[in-house]
């Protein structure tokens, strides 16, 4: 089954290699989607594919890369759209 999941990720996300590591995991994963900086400080995520490589994002997100400092991820389940490849914006 697929599905998208959009993802906000607070913490220190920013200036730490968030958004190209969280590209990298979604690539090896199989996940669509995109990952931005976004003017709170905070990242937004929007992984679409497979649930289970979703869900394995999402789960990644809550760690990050090893300078990251994730203090809270909020998920929620959107209608599936059909994106090609995963993008840092």
């Amino acid at each position: 089954m697929n599905v998208c999941r959009h993802c906000i990720v607070s913490g220190r996300v920013q200036g730490v290699f968030f958004r190209d590591t969280t590209m990298r995991m979604a690539i090896e994963l199989g996940v669509s989607g995109f990952a931005r900086n976004l003017a709170d400080g905070t990242v937004e995520v929007l992984a679409c594919g497979h649930e289970g490589a979703v869900d394995a994002l999402c789960q990644w997100l809550s760690q990050g890369p090893d300078r990251a400092r994730v203090d809270n991820v909020v998920c929620e389940t959107q209608e599936y759209q059909s994106i090609a490849g995963f993008t840092v914006r």
